[in-house]
């Protein structure tokens, strides 16, 4: 299997712009990867989902058009264009027949620039995003579990505050909220823009000079994320959900960063215990036993540690059952390793699965900004199939005990009728309980007072 970065031109504007330009003439596209550093890092603490909701607005009118006018011109050529908020940046993506790439780049640098940022279009996003949380919890729990394992495992470090806010902050975000977030976190330095496809790159170059090259600086760096401090022991958050037939578990620790030097083993040694269908977990939680439908395991990495997760779901009469399975075969990891056959059949499953996220120019787009973002190198993707077949098992054993945590020091999350599953979950650790209506993903524990009851 061969992938590789394919050629493009990295420039930098003299505002601090970071420009590359990825041709690729198979198809008479171009796409465009925008990636503003920040994100839910400028959040205020207490109004988490400041910047999800800019995001939001950023295709809701902009420059001489209002939502409904941005939407039907993007429409009207066939176009996308979206943005969303993550932890560390705010990212536009979109794709255009080469055609109209000018008028792509006027949409964008509108966007960025001149956004309307209109109160009636934040009531309608936050109200939406709200509606959105709340029939989650309705019908679908699994969907916030790991919002409030975040919440739980960072406690106030940014990573533990929701993205996409909560209940209470959406409520009690303003317009001038949105509006400080606007003037303090979007500028020119921080910009990351990515075009890839049929495209001409002096004459893009220039276009895009165009477009950016009058736009300021922000008055200050995005912060500097601190280290977050692992587990120690294990606790336990129970959500109160009454009358649950089921309870939702998710089990976590602080993990690597994106710049983890063991990457490759740790994609092998994941796939293994719960990334595909015959993995540990799901071999266990769901093929012999029949506890659950499935079980999954995860690893969040950003420029320092996420989290390292595990997550199932059982019957509410099968929690203790389930929960004691899951954390057994994390202890069969750590004791037992890995096989030089299972390392082959991860490396089989990985390989297969590798090149199809990077097939067309948007996938391209959205992978050279991720290496820009993190200051990864060309390397993490050229080099990453051969680190793949060197891994061995004296590596994988070294991924086991660095990345993944030992059973009785996690963090323990279970969404259920708590009358029915509380003395279970007990049996993991101390518990901290709160309702699965209320308005917050934390509680008195995210300000991290151990010593409270």
């Amino acid at each position: 299997m061969t992938v590789r970065v394919p050629g493009h031109e990295r420039l930098s504007l003299e505002n601090g712009v970071s420009l590359i330009l990825v041709p690729r003439r198979d198809v008479p596209l171009v796409a465009f990867s925008a990636v503003l550093r920040g994100g839910a890092l400028g959040d205020p603490a207490s109004r988490p989902g400041v910047a999800s909701l800019v995001a939001g607005l950023l295709e809701k009118g902009a420059g001489e058009r209002n939502a409904y006018a941005f939407a039907d011109v993007v429409e009207g050529v066939g176009g996308s264009f979206g943005a969303g908020a993550g932890a560390e940046a705010i990212t536009l993506r979109g794709q255009f027949l080469a055609r109209d790439q000018q008028l792509m780049l006027e949409l964008l640098a509108d966007a960025l620039l001149r956004p309307l940022l209109e109160e009636e279009e934040l009531g309608d996003l936050a109200a939406r995003q709200v509606e959105l949380i709340k029939a989650a919890k309705d019908s679908d729990p699994a969907e916030l579990i790991g919002t409030y394992g975040r919440a739980f495992l960072f406690g106030d470090h940014p990573y533990g505050r929701p993205v996409f806010g909560c209940e209470a902050s959406l409520a009690a975000i303003d317009r001038e909220d949105v509006r400080r977030y606007y003037e303090a976190q979007f500028g020119a330095e921080r910009l990351i823009l990515v075009l890839a496809g049929d495209i001409d790159c002096d004459l893009l170059a220039r276009m895009a000079d165009d477009s950016f090259s009058r736009w300021h600086r922000t008055p200050a760096p995005p912060p500097i994320l601190p280290r977050p401090r692992a587990q120690a022991g294990r606790r336990v958050l129970l959500i109160d959900f009454p009358g649950s037939a089921q309870t939702y578990f998710w089990i976590g620790n602080v993990g690597v960063d994106k710049r983890y030097p063991r990457r490759a083993a740790l994609d092998l040694v994941n796939t293994l215990f719960g990334g595909r269908f015959t993995s540990l977990l799901n071999t266990e939680l769901r093929i012999k036993s029949g506890l659950s439908y499935g079980a999954r395991s995860s690893f969040a990495r950003g420029s320092v540690p996420g989290e390292f997760s595990l997550r199932s779901f059982a019957q509410t009469q099968n929690t203790g059952r389930a929960l004691d399975l899951a954390l057994r075969t994390l202890d069969r990891l750590r004791c037992d390793g890995v096989s030089r056959p299972m390392l082959d059949s991860a490396l089989a499953y990985t390989l297969g699965q590798y090149p199809l996220g990077l097939e067309t120019a948007a996938d391209w787009a959205g992978m050279l900004a991720e290496i820009e973002l993190y200051g990864l190198g060309r390397g993490y993707v050229d080099d990453y199939p051969a680190q793949l077949a060197a891994v061995e098992v004296p590596e994988a054993q070294a991924v086991i005990e660095e990345a993944f945590p030992p059973s009785d020091a996690v963090a323990i999350v279970a969404i259920g009728d708590a009358a029915r599953i509380r003395g279970a979950v007990a049996e993991y650790g101390p518990v901290s309980q709160m309702a699965l209506t209320s308005s917050e993903f934390s509680g008195w524990w995210a300000s991290g007072d151990e010593n409270r009851p």
